[in-house]
């Protein structure tokens, strides 16, 4: 097992840590006691103060010095402008822990929390509750009546019994749910509850999760903040690495995961690394990982469970220990049984899995997105734009009608806010604009996955646009197909609606996949 170096992270006592004469050294101080203790050797202490306490800062340094040489210590000045002041405080150390270069991967971090004032004391237990002082809390004590040795406690706030604490201190889960929603207000109620549950899962989970969803709903986005996220609070060291599986097949695909090496096959004229081990100690995103061969996924299900695997070519293990996003827009359930992908893959993967709904499921969240697109082409072209007051009730009265097919999802919402924002006059979209650009969304619609529709009679032709409809707005094929035959799934024994479905469409050459 790899011994870490102890860090300690704590503040000078200004009345605990004090004295200038030799009798100094009679009395316990938490700072300079702390790394007396024969059992115990300390590597690093960042030594912190604020204000007019350098002085006393560099004396203990140099009285921990004499006491204990291996010890490094670091003095950081800490600006703030009331040491009992809850903003400032928390705000200074804040900026600090944002800032410091943490390496969990080799150090210990104790957080010591007996000197300092109660405020700062509060505020170093939120910052390592909420991780970002990603370490256990330490609190020194004097020597017992008739002994002479000081004491020491470490506190690990993972332990269930610190639980209730946690579950006082709710604003830093609230800051993270914002984070992944890039602070657009979103208003759908299932949307928000999936996405404070993805928080959670995210800071308490390095197992794999799934998203699913169709193309545009905002998968590859949602990976990212993730990832961002999880960095964010020192979890991952490691970098984001994303790759679309449908865009790879066969060799190319295996030789872009796992690498390969020289001469593995005709064209490999050097080694690759591969995504894998590009993702070590960060976050793997495969978008579609549906469309990943048998034996890719036989060999990722392998990096998955051993965090090792061979690259193409080689007969040596290589190592890489990553955490994985899938996304898929198809149903996995049905590829297994279908035999087109792995059940011990899909169980692994399946621990975690959300379905990302489609924009015209989440009419509500139309309007804070459209003024989130608007600001985000603000601040890349530096003119800020917005409708007037006609154009944006007509524009948002069409976003969220039945018309609206949005098609690509959120990926259509934006370049169609794009579209306006780029053609408005003086930073103004008048209302005018809004109609061409409905129009241009109809057309774009209209020739995208519509149907043929030619040569059917109108009953058909009816039939078939309502059967669209209700895939368009379902989940899976699974879940349109239980939708559509609510009632007569009931007299059949073992129900196929996905079958039957899939069967239908493939009468007027239409696939789940294109709709």
């Amino acid at each position: 097992m790899k011994i870490k170096r102890k860090v300690v992270i704590g503040f000078v006592g200004s009345q605990l840590d004090s004295g200038q004469r030799t009798d100094r050294w009679e009395k316990w101080r938490p700072s300079v006691s702390l790394t007396q203790h024969d059992d115990l050797v300390i590597d690093r202490f960042e030594l912190l103060y604020n204000g007019k306490f350098r002085d006393l800062s560099e004396r203990v340094a140099r009285d921990i010095a004499t006491v204990s040489p291996e010890t490094v210590v670091a003095i950081h000045e800490i600006p703030m402008r009331d040491a009992w002041d809850f903003e400032d405080v928390y705000g200074a150390l804040f900026d600090f822990a944002k800032n410091y270069p943490f390496d969990t991967e080799h150090e210990d971090y104790w957080i010591h929390i007996t000197t300092g004032t109660h405020v700062v004391q509060i505020c170093l237990f939120l910052l390592t509750e909420a991780r970002y002082l990603p370490g256990r809390l330490l609190q020194t004590s004097p020597p017992r009546r008739g002994g002479d040795q000081a004491g020491y406690q470490l506190i690990d706030l993972d332990l269930s019994r610190y639980d209730q604490i946690a579950q006082r201190f709710s604003s830093e889960q609230a800051e993270g749910v914002a984070f992944l929603k890039s602070g657009i207000p979103t208003r759908n109620a299932s949307f928000n509850t999936m996405i404070e549950e993805i928080e959670k899962v995210a800071i308490k989970s390095r197992a794999p999760m799934l998203l699913m969803g169709p193309t545009g709903a905002g998968k590859s986005f949602l990976a990212r903040r993730v990832f961002e996220l999880k960095k964010n609070r020192h979890q991952l060291d490691g970098k984001f690495v994303e790759l679309n599986c449908a865009t790879v097949h066969g060799d190319g695909a295996a030789s872009t995961l796992f690498g390969h090496i020289k001469g593995a096959f005709t064209g490999a004229a050097s080694n690759r690394p591969g995504l894998l081990r590009s993702a070590h100690k960060g976050l793997l995103f495969l978008d579609e990982i549906g469309e990943l061969g048998l034996n890719e996924q036989a060999m990722l299900l392998k990096a998955l469970e051993e965090k090792r695997f061979l690259p193409v070519g080689s007969d040596d293990e290589v190592a890489s220990d990553f955490q994985l996003i899938a996304g898929t827009n198809r149903d996995l359930g049905a590829e297994v049984l279908a035999g087109r992908f792995r059940e011990d893959l899909y169980a692994r993967i399946n621990l975690w899995t959300y379905s990302l709904p489609r924009l015209a499921e989440r009419p509500e969240d139309i309007e804070p997105n459209v003024d989130f697109q608007l600001a985000l082409f603000a601040m890349e072209s530096g003119e800020k734009v917005s409708f007037n007051k006609e154009a944006r009730t007509r524009y948002m009265r069409f976003a969220t009608s039945g018309e609206a097919v949005w098609d690509g999802n959120f990926r259509d919402l934006a370049a169609s806010v794009t579209r306006l924002a780029t053609l408005s006059d003086a930073g103004r979209i008048t209302d005018a604009q809004v109609m061409d650009e409905i129009a241009r969304l109809k057309r774009l619609w209209r020739h995208s996955a519509q149907p043929e529709l030619n040569g059917l009679d109108l009953f058909d032709t009816m039939q078939l646009e309502a059967v669209i409809a209700v895939c368009r707005q379902s989940k899976s094929l699974s879940d349109a197909g239980r939708k559509l035959y609510a009632v007569s799934r009931n007299a059949k024994a073992k129900p196929n609606d996905a079958d039957r479905l899939k069967k239908y469409l493939a009468r007027f050459d239409l696939h789940w996949d294109t709709l």
